[in-house]
């Protein structure tokens, strides 16, 4: 048997482990149950992979994103590791493959979704193979305390009871001890070994400010950026809004929004992996899986959900090792307009039931029935035959989805409704061999099932995968079989799907999920206050106050935070001619701090370190016209 060292050799090219790996390699080696808490970029893939190459049978990894799955199964398999992943869009005869393979193929991963679990088929294929290990990434999800909570995790149970034998390992990058305690609760650990690496990141130098124009010193921050970096915002409107504007000052920019298509996403993700372009402008879509050694600047134009988040999304910085920095900028008034606006945004339980009925009446659902055919929702029109708010009506679908009411799905781009008017028979007599419409049709019929019988909803982008043709070409090819009766097919001018789960029964629809909802909702309201409160913190250390919400201890200050820096700068004599400088320039006149940057001729960051030393000193306050004034 191989040495774990000599795995890691072999596959990732290292001759030494790092922070808690090695121990939690042998504690699953020895079939213990493990939760390895390790920070992110702590390398948590290889705690699972590496015994999993040493132990006999396939390891069955439960992950939460179909992208994450399926990078870690390409990266997996250009090592010459047999890997495979089963998300919820592949279908039966793909699914019945993929199982067989794991079966009977001698593969070592099999990356599968939680909703899979729930399949009969899936579970009593598992039983037939040889589980060597479990492993639960992204484990918070698990948890209704974290930040990312998905009920379907709640199904992972039902893999320790198909493998009893197996040990299982849950890997997290972020938990508080609520979540450590609901981790080993549902995945029912007996006295499992904890690993805990310290979440201090020496080399991350946290900076929280609020300033009168957020975007410029954004824009002179990224000016200073050799290598690559990340600035999250709220809206995709934004992300394209500030990319462009980047673009325009010389920085070269893309942007990642959740309504980008699939192929897109990966198109704009691989870009900016092989440095086609230095900053990604974002939503908090661009999340967990993203993995890039030279980030040296994450900022944030937003305030996020929760400190979890935060941690999560800032620590896409210095991965490598090197300086970097995390921003988090707002403006004068923000954290007093994003308080009430957040809350709004939470959908109560009364307003669940609003949006099940008008739902319900949208799609003529009658009382106790259901449709379980994938229904077309044109998410805009919705809105606004009910005079509904866009983003809490999202927001209400998404819950509805978690707590299995219905399924909700934004359809995306290239969407078509086709089917077949003839036989298959029929069909390959209108089709010759060797030709792009054989290639086409081959395609269409591998992929999709029933394209005969019933209209089906097609993904244009899936059949240009699978054939290297443009969707221009593919679309002739319809057109020709469409125009000799062969077929029927239309756009799909809904821009949302909804498949309703459970039966119509109104008010008990939602009474059944209320007390979980108004947890969840209490849970929020509570992490998001603690963002807020390390927004306006600006007396402790912000390494020590992240720290401190993790429940870890450090005894002294970062010293390369904004606050550490502050202090050091405020103590060095030699800064203070700086700082009269800039008393001095606003005795005569309230001024902006690019005004301050042209007067006093000093760089942007020391102009703002000097003005949050001042507004903490309460010598200075910023005015309703973004102007710094003397008190």
């Amino acid at each position: 048997m191989l040495h774990p060292l000599q795995i890691l050799e072999k596959y990732w090219g290292h001759t030494g482990f790092r922070l808690n790996q090695q121990k939690i390699i042998e504690a699953v080696l020895e079939n213990e149950d493990c939760l390895a808490l390790l920070p992110t970029g702590g390398g948590k893939s290889v705690c699972f992979q590496v015994p999993a190459l040493i132990k006999e049978g396939i390891c069955i990894v439960v992950s939460p994103l179909i992208a994450l799955m399926q990078d870690q199964v390409a990266t997996l398999n250009q090592k010459g590791i047999k890997a495979m992943a089963l998300t919820n869009v592949n279908h039966y005869s793909e699914l019945e493959r993929i199982l067989d393979n794991c079966v009977f193929g001698n593969y070592k991963f099999l990356y599968i979704s939680p909703e899979r679990l729930e399949n009969k088929l899936v579970q009593a294929r598992i039983k037939s193979m040889k589980v060597s290990l479990i492993a639960v990434d992204e484990a918070h999800c698990i948890s209704q305390w974290g930040h990312d909570f998905r009920p379907a995790y709640r199904n992972i149970k039902t893999l320790r009871t198909l493998c009893p034998q197996t040990a299982v390992i849950a890997l997290t990058a972020t938990a508080t001890k609520h979540v450590i305690k609901d981790i080993t609760e549902q995945l029912g650990f007996l006295g499992p070994k904890v690993f805990k690496s310290s979440f201090f990141r020496p080399n991350l130098s946290y900076h929280s400010m609020t300033i009168e124009d957020p975007k410029h010193i954004t824009i002179s921050l990224l000016k200073k950026v050799k290598s690559s970096a990340i600035v999250y915002v709220r809206s995709r409107i934004e992300t394209e809004q500030l990319a462009t504007t980047l673009e325009l000052q010389g920085i070269s920019s893309g942007f990642y929004h959740g309504g980008m298509s699939f192929k897109k996403k990966g198109v704009i993700y691989s870009d900016w992996i092989n440095n086609k372009f230095s900053v990604m402008v974002a939503t908090n879509a661009f999340g967990m899986g993203i993995d890039k050694s030279d980030v040296e600047m994450v900022i944030h134009l937003t305030i996020p959900d929760s400190l979890e988040a935060y941690f999560q999304e800032s620590g896409r910085a210095g991965r490598n090792e090197e300086k970097a920095f995390a921003y988090l900028i707002t403006g004068p008034d923000t954290v007093l307009n994003m308080k009430p606006w957040f809350e709004n945004l939470i959908p109560n339980v009364p307003f669940l039931k609003l949006i099940y009925k008008k739902l319900c009446t949208y799609f003529q659902i009658a009382y106790g029935d259901y449709n379980t055919e994938r229904l077309g929702l044109h998410f805009d029109e919705f809105c606004e035959i009910y005079k509904l708010s866009k983003r809490k009506t999202f927001n209400a679908l998404k819950t509805l989805e978690s707590h299995g009411v219905l399924v909700f799905e934004t359809v995306r781009e290239n969407k078509l409704s086709i089917q077949f008017l003839v036989s298959n028979k029929t069909l390959q007599s209108l089709v010759e061999k060797d030709t792009i419409e054989n290639n086409v049709t081959k395609a269409v019929l591998r992929t999709y099932e029933g394209v005969f019988g019933k209209s089906t909803a097609i993904d244009l982008e899936k059949i240009t995968t699978k054939t290297g043709l443009k969707i221009s070409a593919i679309l002739e090819v319809l057109e020709r079989l469409k125009s000799v009766n062969a077929m029927a097919f239309e756009k799909i001018q809904t821009d949302a799907q909804i498949t309703f789960i459970v039966p119509r029964e109104d008010e008990k629809t939602i009474h059944r999920i209320s007390k979980s909802v108004s947890n969840q909702n209490k849970i929020k309201l509570k992490k998001f206050h603690a963002v807020l409160k390390y927004v306006e913190n600006n007396s402790v250390c912000k390494s020590l106050q992240l720290l401190t919400y993790f429940n870890e201890k450090k005894p002294k200050p970062c010293g390369i935070c904004n606050v550490c820096t502050v202090n050091s700068f405020v103590n060095n004599k030699c800064s203070q001619k700086e700082i009269i400088h800039v008393l001095e320039a606003l005795e005569k006149k309230p001024l902006s701090s690019k005004e301050l940057v042209e007067i006093c001729t000093l760089e942007d960051e020391k102009i703002i370190i000097i003005l949050q030393y001042l507004m903490e000193d309460q010598k200075i306050k910023l005015t309703n016209s973004n102007q710094y004034q003397i008190l």
